[in-house]
């Protein structure tokens, strides 16, 4: 059951990630293609937003390797 819910939630959250820093990206975009002008800020904070986003999936992959680590 550990191994099974283990690989199930690292994938949700890989997929969840991959979704939030798709509709993040998209959002940026869409923002400078309105405001070229202000494409630095709009740059800048769509970055910190990432780096937060891949942080929760890098939280998930330390949560499956210490689960992994009680299989064996």
């Amino acid at each position: 059951a550990i191994a099974l819910g283990a690989t199930l939630g690292l994938g949700v959250a890989a997929l969840g990630s991959g979704l939030g820093i798709g509709l993040a990206v998209k959002a940026a975009l869409e923002a400078i293609g309105r405001q070229p002008e202000a494409s630095g800020k709009i740059l800048t904070t769509m970055i910190i937003g990432a780096a937060l986003i891949e942080a929760l999936t890098i939280y998930a992959l330390v949560v499956f390797f210490m689960l992994y680590a009680k299989l064996g």
